[in-house]
C-alpha cells in the first residue's frame, strides 16, 4: 500500500475508532448472534486477486462488527472488564507499527529497557520493593505459568536435566477458589492433577492458613515435595483475597515459593486507602496481575514480577550460538525469561496509560469504580427482592434474586432467566458464577467509560426482569 493510500485509509480508520469509542447505544452490548453466523457470512474461500480496502472496510463494519461483544462499552459490566482507553489504542499503533522484537537487548534495545522502566514504574505506584524485577507478557496465565516453573526449578533443580519422572511428588497449594490457570499451569510442568491441592476457604471465601500448613506438613512427612503456595488477591468469582500476611509466615518457615495471583486486585494497590488490602503480598516470591483487566490497556498486556529473576533463567534460558550477543553480560534479554522467543513491544501502551492518566488520575477512576460499585450493592442490601452473596471489597458485587416461595433449585432457575434476559436487553452485560452450588449474579465495574448511569441501568433492569417473573 503506497504511503499516500495508508495516510488516506489510517485517517478513515480513526475516525472510526474516535465515533466507535463515543457510541454508547449504538451498538448491544452483548453479540446478538448465533454460532456459526458470522462465519456463514464470510467468503468462504481466500480473494486470489487482491481486493479494495474501501471493500475490506465495509466488510468489517457489515459482518465483523455485529458479531463483537464489545468489551470497551460502558454498560460491559461482566467478567472483570477489559478497557482500551485511547492513549493506549495509540500507543498500541505505534508498537505495531514499528514492529520491535525484544527478545534480545540487541534486537530492540528501546523495547527491551522501556518494558523495563514500565514496569519499574507500576511497580513504585504499587509500593511494592525495589527488589521486584517486572516483566510484560500476554496474559496472567503465562506469567503464572513462568513464576510456577521457576519455583519447580527451584525445589527440583534436577530437574533441569533428567526431567521428573524419578523424583519424588510435587506439590502445589492454593485456595478451592483458584483460578483455573493454576491447575493448567501444574499440570503442563508435568506435576499432574494431583499436584495442586485445593485448600478449604473461610466464610469470607478466603484460604486457611490452618489448612494450608496442615497440608504442607501432611505432605512433607508422605515424601512430597513442596514447589510453592498460590495466593490469591482477587478470586475470579468474588474477588476475595486470601491472608496473604498468614501464608506469607508459613511459606517462610518452610521455604516456599510464595506465587500471588492479582491478575484483577493488584492494581488496587494504586489507591493507597485500598493498599491495605493487599498486605503481604510484598513477601511474595512473585506476583502477577493484569494491565489489560483494570489499568484500561487493551489486550493483551500482564504483568510478572519476581524478586527471583535468577530462578526464571534458571528455568527458561538456553541461547543457541544464533543468539549469543556481547552485550548480553550487561543487557537483560528478555526471551530469557519465559518460553517465548519473539516479544512484542507490549510496553509502550501500557507506557502511553501510566504517562497520560498519571498515579493521580489512574486512583481517581479505580476509586470512582469501587464507589459505583458500593451504590450498587447498597440498592441490593436495601431491597427485599435481592441478597448480596458477598462482601464487595472493590469494584464486583454478587448478589442473587430471592422469592421465599422458591426452592433453592428454582430460584437458580429464576437468577439465570433474569440474567438472561437483561443481556439480551443490549443496554448492559452481566455474568454470573457457582457459589456454595447455587447460581448468583456478578456485576463487575471497572470499564473507564462506566458511569452512574450504566450502573443505575443495570439495577433498572434487574428490578424489571425480576418484577416480570411475578
Amino acid at each position: 500500500m503506497p504511503p499516500e493510500e495508508f495516510l488516506v485509509h489510517g485517517r478513515h480508520i480513526l475516525e472510526w475508532i474516535s465515533e466507535y469509542l463515543g457510541s454508547d447505544g449504538r451498538y448491544p452490548v452483548l453479540a446478538q448472534v448465533r454460532p456459526g453466523e458470522v462465519r456463514a457470512s464470510l467468503a468462504p474461500s481466500p480473494p486470489w486477486e487482491g481486493e479494495a480496502f474501501e471493500q475490506i472496510l465495509r466488510d468489517f463494519e457489515e459482518q465483523v462488527v455485529p458479531g463483537l461483544t464489545h468489551w470497551n462499552h460502558p454498560g460491559f459490566l461482566a467478567y472483570f472488564a477489559n478497557t482500551a482507553s485511547s492513549p493506549a489504542i495509540l500507543g498500541d499503533l505505534l508498537a505495531t507499527a514499528v514492529n520491535a522484537n525484544a527478545m534480545i537487548w540487541k534486537t530492540s534495545p528501546a523495547a527491551t529497557e522501556v518494558e523495563g522502566v514500565t514496569a519499574d514504574w507500576l511497580r513504585q505506584l504499587l509500593g511494592l520493593p525495589g527488589d521486584f524485577a517486572g516483566f510484560i507478557n500476554d496474559t496472567a496465565s503465562h506469567n503464572t505459568l513462568y513464576a510456577l516453573a521457576a519455583a519447580r526449578a527451584r525445589a527440583f533443580p534436577e530437574a533441569g536435566e533428567d526431567g521428573l519422572h524419578s523424583l519424588p511428588a510435587g506439590r502445589i497449594y492454593a485456595s478451592e477458589h483458584v483460578h483455573s490457570s493454576i491447575d493448567k499451569a501444574v499440570v503442563t510442568l508435568g506435576l499432574g492433577r494431583r499436584g495442586v491441592r485445593h485448600l478449604p476457604a473461610d466464610g469470607s471465601y478466603r484460604m486457611k492458613p490452618k489448612a494450608l500448613r496442615a497440608a504442607i506438613e501432611e505432605d512433607l512427612a508422605a515424601g512430597v515435595r513442596p514447589v510453592a503456595v498460590v495466593a490469591v488477591a482477587g478470586t475470579t468469582s468474588i474477588a476475595s483475597i486470601d491472608p496473604l500476611p498468614e501464608i506469607a509466615d508459613i511459606c517462610r518457615e518452610h521455604g516456599i515459593w510464595m506465587h500471588v495471583d492479582a491478575a484483577y486486585a493488584g492494581v488496587a494497590g494504586i489507591v493507597r486507602e485500598l493498599r491495605p488490602l493487599l498486605a503481604g503480598w510484598e513477601r511474595a516470591d512473585s506476583i502477577v496481575l493484569n494491565a489489560h483487566k483494570w489499568l484500561f490497556t487493551p489486550m493483551d498486556c500482564a504483568l510478572l514480577y519476581c524478586r527471583r529473576p535468577e530462578a526464571l533463567a534458571d528455568a527458561f534460558s538456553l541461547v543457541p550460538p544464533y543468539l549469543r550477543t556481547r552485550e548480553a553480560d550487561e543487557a537483560r534479554d528478555l526471551m530469557n525469561y519465559g518460553v517465548a522467543l519473539g516479544r512484542s513491544f507490549r510496553a509502550l501502551k501500557l507506557w502511553f496509560v501510566l504517562r497520560y492518566f498519571g498515579g493521580r488520575g489512574l486512583a481517581e477512576r479505580l476509586r470512582e469504580h469501587c464507589r459505583l460499585a458500593r451504590r450498587f450493592a447498597g440498592w441490593v442490601q436495601s431491597s427485599d427482592r435481592w441478597q448480596l452473596m458477598a462482601s464487595t471489597l472493590l469494584g464486583l458485587v454478587v448478589f442473587r434474586y430471592r422469592d421465599p416461595g422458591l426452592g433453592p433449585d428454582r430460584t437458580d432457575l429464576a437468577n439465570e432467566r433474569i440474567l438472561d434476559a437483561v443481556n439480551a436487553s443490549g443496554e448492559v452485560f452481566l455474568s454470573h458464577t457457582v457459589l456454595e452450588g447455587r447460581y448468583v449474579l456478578r456485576l463487575s465495574v471497572g470499564n473507564l467509560r462506566t458511569r452512574h448511569e450504566h450502573v443505575e441501568r443495570a439495577w433498572r433492569r434487574l428490578e424489571l426482569e425480576a418484577a416480570r417473573l411475578g
